[in-house]
């Protein structure tokens, strides 16, 4: 079943799929040593580039994933950009969980001063934070 292409992707553009596909068989090309210095060279340029355009293609879905972090007093979900966090190093990661968790254990979770109603949470000698 051939994938949809991406609706931001020009058109014409080959999808993700058929991109990596290709990249797949020029490195196999590259890899029996059966084509000519001048083709392989040809080869190699082309597999870089399809090599950029699939790190640019998935810059721009780790961009559109959201990390869910918990639900507002309606029971809606509140999600934030992952990149963000995507990105940071684990000591900033555990920063920022901490920063969060303070927000959240003076009963609010949401920018609409809802209640969190969700389960308290266990430290990792099992008490309740």
């Amino acid at each position: 079943m051939a994938k949809k292409p991406v609706p931001n992707d020009p058109p014409g553009e080959p999808t993700f799929e058929q991109s990596l596909h290709e990249l797949e068989r020029i490195v196999h090309d590259l890899e029996e040593g059966q084509i000519g210095l001048d083709e392989s060279l040809q080869h190699y340029e082309q597999g870089v580039k399809l090599l950029r355009r699939l790190l640019d293609l998935l810059e721009k879905a780790e961009r559109r994933i959201e990390l869910l972090t918990g639900l507002d007093a309606s029971g809606n979900p509140i999600s934030e950009p992952l990149a963000d966090e995507a990105t940071l190093a684990p000591e900033e990661k555990s920063q920022r969980r901490s920063a969060r968790h303070a927000t959240t254990e003076g009963g609010t979770n949401s920018s609409d001063g809802g209640t969190d109603t969700s389960p308290p949470r266990m430290d990792e000698a099992g008490g309740t934070m």
